[in-house]
C-alpha cells in the first residue's frame, strides 16, 4: 500500500491507484478535476518517482515533476510527500 502525506498527515492508497481522493482528505482544493483549471496543483516535496509520469494535461500547463495537478496522478508505490 503507497502512502501519501503532508508534514502532519498520512493516508493510504492503493498501489497505482489515483491520489484525487487522498488528496480531498489532506485538503487539497479543487475545481474541475480533469486537468484544465490548475486549482489541485501540488507540490511534491518527497518521492516524484513514485508518481506516473506527467499527463498530456500537466504537460499543457507546464507542470513537471515536482509541480503536479492532484486530479491526473496515480502513485505507483512507496511515499510521496506533497505540500499545497
Amino acid at each position: 500500500m503507497a502512502k501519501l502525506k503532508t508534514d502532519d498527515t498520512e493516508v493510504e492508497v492503493q498501489d497505482g491507484g489515483k491520489i484525487i481522493e487522498a488528496c480531498e482528505t489532506l485538503g487539497v482544493p479543487f475545481g474541475c478535476e480533469q486537468g484544465t483549471c490548475g486549482t489541485c496543483q501540488i507540490e511534491i516535496a518527497e518521492g516524484e518517482d513514485n508518481l506516473t509520469e506527467l499527463s498530456d494535461a500537466e504537460e499543457d500547463m507546464g507542470m513537471d515533476k515536482k509541480n503536479r495537478l492532484a486530479c491526473q496522478c496515480r502513485i505507483k508505490e512507496g511515499t510521496v510527500k506533497i505540500i499545497y
